[in-house]
This record gives C-alpha cells, sequence and structure tokens, in this order.
C-alpha cells in the first residue's frame, strides 16, 4: 500500500481511495489497497469524526440562528465553520461515491 499526492497511472486510479485530509498545498491525498490497511482505517475514522462534527455544528447553527440576540460576528463565525465542515463533508461523499462506483456492475453485466 502506498499513499500518494497524485494518481500516477490509469491502472491505479480505480484502486485509489481519496482521503479525508490533504497534502501539501492543499493536494488531494490518496491510498492504494484494498481497504484494509491501517492507513484505510485510519481514513474511516476520521470521516465518522467529520461527519459527527458536521452534524453537532448544525444542531448550533440551528440554535444560534433561532437566537434573536445572535450577534453578526457569531452568525459569520458559525457561517465559516459550516462551510468547513461542508467540504470535508463532499470530500466524503466523493471518496464514499467512487468507491460505491468501483462496486457497480459493469455495463451489461447481471445485477447478482
Amino acid at each position: 500500500m502506498r499513499t500518494s499526492t497524485e494518481p500516477t497511472d490509469r491502472a491505479d486510479a480505480s484502486g485509489m481511495r481519496l482521503l479525508p485530509w490533504t497534502g501539501a498545498g492543499g493536494k488531494p491525498c490518496y491510498v492504494v489497497g484494498d481497504g484494509t490497511g491501517y492507513v484505510s482505517r485510519m481514513a474511516d475514522d476520521v470521516e465518522d469524526i467529520q461527519l459527527d462534527m458536521a452534524n453537532e455544528l448544525l444542531g448550533h447553527a440551528a440554535d444560534l440562528l433561532a437566537d434573536d440576540a445572535s450577534t453578526g460576528s457569531q452568525v459569520r463565525f458559525v457561517a465559516n465553520r459550516l462551510n468547513e465542515s461542508l467540504r470535508q463533508i463532499v470530500r466524503v461523499a466523493e471518496s464514499r461515491g467512487a468507491r460505491l462506483e468501483l462496486l457497480a456492475p459493469v455495463n451489461g453485466a447481471p445485477d447478482g
């Protein structure tokens, strides 16, 4: 298994997983493997944490928006955190979607 910041060739691209963190300069990081290695398990844990944190943040945002005493600074702060969280969740969705595509049957192949 290796980690990389860029796909090296088309053959590797099909077995590559987008990781929930970036490399130097914000470049995407990938891991190549069967999904059972240490880096893949760590990525699963990080994704779970990101999803849980996003859910909690939604609750905080709802509370803040429901409070008429909330200040503009507070709303901007939570909006920035929501922006960061949404970027993370989109990354998780892209990674998981790419892995689901690998499991989908090839056109013309029977479903089961």
